[in-house]
């Protein structure tokens, strides 16, 4: 079993910046992918980014390319999202993800999700 719990997000204008965070307990964090998902009201869940176990894989999904950076420390069984350049479409529950795959060109999402942080950005 994994444990993932996300900080971070908030209530942010336009153009500004957040940090989310996720810790990890429970099976070795740093043999696992970790990703980040999102889901606005009304919407799916979408994948927005992925990262290898060991940092050689990184995965975005087109609409945060140059905004957002994925990064992990398997030293503190952590893994972060820097959101840059906010936008209001970027309004979402945002999901932390363990034991995903690399295939295709995307990160599908393994079986462990965090319970969600949410992240607003007034316009």
């Amino acid at each position: 079993q994994v444990q993932l719990v996300e900080s971070g997000g908030g209530l942010v204008q336009a153009g500004g910046s957040l940090r989310l965070s996720c810790a990890a307990s429970g099976r070795t964090f740093s043999s696992l992918a970790m990703g980040w998902f999102r889901q606005a009201p009304g919407k799916e869940r979408e994948v927005v980014a992925g990262i290898s176990w060991n940092h050689r894989i990184e995965y975005y999904t087109d609409s945060v390319k140059g905004r957002f950076t994925v990064s992990r420390d398997n030293a503190k069984n952590t893994v972060s999202l820097q959101m840059n350049s906010l936008k209001p479409e970027d309004t979402a529950v945002y999901y932390c993800n363990a034991g995903g795959q690399f295939y295709s060109n995307n990160y599908y999402p393994g079986k462990y999700w965090g319970q969600g942080t949410q992240v607003t950005v007034s316009s």
